[in-house]
């Protein structure tokens, strides 16, 4: 989340017309995230949030992403629904951008997860990937492994100056995932961005999660990967084991991993590493003068891919990836 446009008080009034939910009582931009400008708007009938979609997230993807989050609303997953207007849209437009606003969640995420953040986190991935089995909605991945190496060739210079010689390291890295991505893993609907800021807690349990602007089909235990990489590294640049155990445990407690996707973890973890820092990579330099935004720090992710890399051979490597006994 983030602002990038800002919306004045009769641009909000003339948009909101069209839905029945009063009068405007409060509105105000969240600094959070890279990619879209998102508001906290509260009126007569409840708190919602406005999202106005800027950056990389295409206008044609996002009926599929809208109605992922409806179905997974209606699917017993904690979801925040879209909110359609009078004519039934949910999808509208705002300052000549796509926007739609959504149900507001209450919940708190976690700045520093422990293990049992870790374990209910990975019970509700699983929750989330039954709940979206038969959404008939399609959308491959197109920040998936076979977008990586293109997407870094323009990036090398901005790699260099980063941090001289990486540029090198990153293309070796490139070629080793390419010859040895996992096939033939279970494929279904993958959340892609499941972070802790990207998730709710309650009481300490599961309450929601938030944000599938990245979501696609993919393998699911990619999902799982992403999210380990996500969840289970300190400050420091050290990979959690009991961390990543648990969260294993939770995810396992709803949905068993095959044998073939736990055997994949430790490489699917290093491409999910490679995507971020990728795409992490292009935001540094691409967030315009004046947002309201901070931009995440690619060289995060080049300390998590030198992680997997060392791992990548080892019997450690898979042993990091083991759930709990």
């Amino acid at each position: 989340m983030a602002v990038y446009t800002d919306i004045t008080d009769a641009e909000l009034d003339a948009f909101l017309a069209d839905y029945d939910l009063g009068r405007p009582l409060a509105f105000k931009g969240i600094a959070e995230g890279v990619e879209n400008s998102n508001f906290l708007l509260e009126t007569e009938a409840g708190r919602f949030i406005l999202t106005v979609y800027e950056r990389r997230v295409r206008s044609e993807d996002l009926p599929y992403f809208l109605g992922l989050m409806r179905w997974l609303a209606d699917h017993d997953f904690p979801s925040a629904a879209p909110v359609e207007d009078r004519r039934g849209r949910a999808l509208k437009t705002l300052r000549g951008k796509p926007a739609a606003i959504a149900d507001f969640l209450t919940g708190v995420s976690v700045r520093k997860p422990g293990v049992q953040h870790c374990r209910e986190a990975g019970e509700g991935l699983a929750r989330l990937h039954l709940a979206a089995e038969g959404y008939p909605g399609r959308r491959p991945n197109d920040l998936g492994h076979a977008a990586w190496a293109p997407m870094f060739a323009g990036l090398r210079g901005a790699a260099e100056a980063l941090k001289p010689g990486l540029a090198a390291v990153i293309e070796k890295d490139l070629a080793t995932l390419a010859l040895t991505w996992p096939r033939d893993l279970p494929v279904g609907v993958v959340h892609a961005d499941y972070f802790p800021d990207n998730v709710f807690f309650r009481d300490g349990r599961f309450a929601a999660a938030i944000d599938f602007y990245f979501a696609c089909e993919d393998a699911l235990a990619y999902d799982v990967a992403a999210a380990l990489n996500a969840w289970c590294f300190e400050a420091d640049g050290t990979f959690n084991v009991t961390n990543a155990r648990a969260f294993v445990a939770g995810y396992e407690r709803r949905r068993p991993l095959a044998p073939a996707e736990r055997e994949a973890l430790p490489i699917l973890a290093w491409g999910a590493a490679m995507r971020f820092f990728i795409t992490r990579l292009a935001d540094w330099g691409a967030t315009p003068s004046g947002a309201l935004v901070r931009p995440k720090d690619p060289l995060e992710y080049e300390r998590k891919l030198a992680v997997h890399r060392e791992a990548q051979g080892h019997a450690r490597g898979l042993m990091l990836f083991e759930a709990e006994a």
